[in-house]
């Protein structure tokens, strides 16, 4: 497989070209479903069936799994979506410097809808298909803006595997994910009432006074030690200094460690933002904790094993660590799957101008996922 990967790298440069110049942020369906097409063709060419759920709002999402596949006993994941909007690729198209290529998406996580496709090539080429015909795929289009037409479908498809392997980039030190923090996202609306600030503000109800409130309130709700972090991230409020302000609006992140923490934090931001502090306002809350932590059970350990050990025979240590940060990973764990993410390429800078990926980690992550399906199929 080493030697087929290795023959394959300049070919999958070539589709990572492809991908990256191609605008999918998460909001423009066209260029969501543009890279799905490409990416259904390359699996129909392996035999593979691709069925689509067709969205109205965001990008189709596509279930692949061999035509002669009976139950495959292994899910992953991957998203065709990206954060930059539309325009950005042809301002900051795909380049190769040194041993790094830049671009939008480029390392989150076009490269890894590449190696995923090319691990399945390699099995293919050596004949295992205990392997390939093991594995059934998900590629969503709306993990950036939290999943919320492709949750449910996640966890579907999820239950009765035993095992999740999610395509996350790898850490910039090669790193994989074993344990990842949950949280949700809420926008608090404010609605007030205009008013001169100098002629009448008496007649006026300040929504800014109002948000100010709610805020002290909702950052209260920290509590660092124990794993719960509240921040008002985004506050937009106002048009003029001498008008009172009619409407204002505050976005809120919230992490969590543990799934009861969810319940409770839901419950207090509710509670904060049902009733106003000042006469007159009217309130509108909107959100919900999305995702629940990805837990470091038995069973992740397990198949953390099984992949350190493919790791070695490849010469490579794999290290896991934990994050703060979102995935899709989150839904399968919480089905009770055993869960691992971060099996991308290994890059860095995702989300920014300076996204990058390490050009030889294409050939050595296919590698590894290949050895991985072999492994779990074994």
């Amino acid at each position: 497989m080493l030697e087929y990967l290795q023959s394959k790298e300049q070919e999958m440069l070539f589709l990572l070209e492809r991908l990256v110049n191609k605008d999918s942020g998460s909001h423009y369906k066209k260029g969501v479903d543009a890279i799905g097409k490409i990416l259904s063709h390359e699996y129909k060419l392996l035999n593979f069936v691709v069925n689509t759920v067709e969205q109205t709002e965001v990008g189709n999402h596509l279930l692949i799994r061999h035509q002669e596949a009976k139950t495959p006993q292994i899910i992953i994941l991957c998203h065709l979506d990206t954060v930059f909007s539309e325009g950005t690729a042809k301002d900051r198209h795909f380049t190769i410097r040194g041993s790094r290529a830049y671009g939008p998406g480029v390392i989150d996580m076009k490269g890894s809808l590449v190696t995923l496709l090319y691990a399945l090539k390699a099995l293919i080429e050596v004949g295992e298909e205990k392997a390939y015909h093991n594995v059934h795929i998900l590629l969503n289009s709306d993990e950036e803006i939290g999943s919320t037409t492709s949750n449910v479908l996640i966890e579907n498809m999820a239950l009765g595997k035993r095992y999740a392997l999610v395509m996350e980039p790898a850490r910039p030190d090669g790193s994989i994910v074993s344990s990842r923090r949950g949280g949700g996202n809420y926008a608090l609306r404010v609605y007030g009432k205009a008013a001169h600030a100098g002629i009448s503000p008496e007649d006026g109800i300040s929504a800014i006074e109002e948000i100010s409130h709610k805020i002290i309130k909702l950052q209260q709700l920290n509590q660092f030690m124990n794993g719960v972090n509240v921040n008002v991230g985004i506050v937009r409020a106002g048009e003029s200094a001498n008008v009172i302000c009619p409407y204002a609006e505050a976005y809120i992140d919230v992490r969590i460690d543990k799934m009861e923490q969810g319940i409770l934090i839901d419950q207090e931001i509710r509670k904060i933002c049902a009733t106003a502090n000042v006469p007159g306002a009217i309130l509108e809350l909107q959100g919900s904790i999305n995702r629940n932590p990805m837990v470091k059970d038995e069973g992740t350990v397990r198949l953390l094993n099984v992949i350190q050990e493919a790791g070695e025979e490849i010469g490579i240590q794999i290290k896991d660590v934990s994050t703060g940060g979102n995935s899709d990973a989150s839904f399968t764990s919480t089905v009770g799957v055993a869960t691992i993410d971060g099996l991308g390429p290994i890059g860095g800078n995702a989300h920014s101008e300076d996204e990058y990926i390490e050009i030889p980690s294409l050939v050595e992550r296919a590698l590894l996922l290949a050895k991985v399906i072999k492994k779990l199929s074994e």
